[in-house]
């Protein structure tokens, strides 16, 4: 018996090499036109710098308030009494207009004191996104029918906590993502 010949693979021609040439300059071609739509995307360098920020809280006696810029956005950290941190303790969630807690710190955790301050052992320690959650007005602080904040602009009242008690706005004020990297030092972002 004769042994079967294999059968012959199909040289590459001529026209084989310019289609995958052509291919291939086009996917370049389009790959050189949608790179700078996508990079004008990103933010700039000095969008990326302001992602975070360290502020020295070593100055700040308690019942006192800064404000800090953090993103474009006024920043409230409040160093607060013992008897400030009490009151807020005290408060029942079923009393809030806003159950949940807001920080970016602790996900979808109940607006107790503990879960908006900076945690245990710094529970006199509160950071907040100073933009009120009704239509961004910046509140006044150590002000309103709670000892907190008060948005003049439409009424509305928060706790010490940063707690929607009264008024027009449906959340608790925001809590950036922040640590104590020294026991005088908080970065935000």
């Amino acid at each position: 018996m004769a042994a079967k010949k294999k059968p012959r693979t199909p040289e590459p021609t001529r026209r084989d090499f310019l289609y995958i040439a052509t291919g291939a300059m086009g996917a370049v071609g389009a790959g050189a036109v949608v790179w700078p739509l996508v990079n004008q995307m990103s933010p700039d360098a000095s969008t990326r710098a302001l992602a975070s920020i360290e502020v020295d809280v070593s100055s700040i006696e308690p019942g006192q308030a800064i404000t800090v810029k953090w993103r474009g956005k006024p920043v409230f950290i409040r160093n607060r009494t013992s008897q400030e941190v009490e009151e807020a303790n005290s408060v029942e969630i079923v009393e809030l207009k806003d159950p949940l807690a807001r920080n970016a710190n602790a996900a979808e955790e109940p607006a107790t004191d503990v879960n908006r301050s900076a945690g245990e052992g710094k529970e006199n320690w509160i950071v907040m996104v100073g933009s009120c959650t009704h239509l961004g007005c910046v509140p006044v602080g150590l002000a309103g029918d709670f000892g907190g904040w008060f948005c003049p602009c439409h009424g509305s009242h928060y706790d010490t906590a940063g707690r929607i008690r009264k008024g027009p706005a449906p959340e608790n004020l925001a809590i950036p993502p922040f640590e104590f990297v020294s026991d005088s030092t908080i970065k935000i972002g």
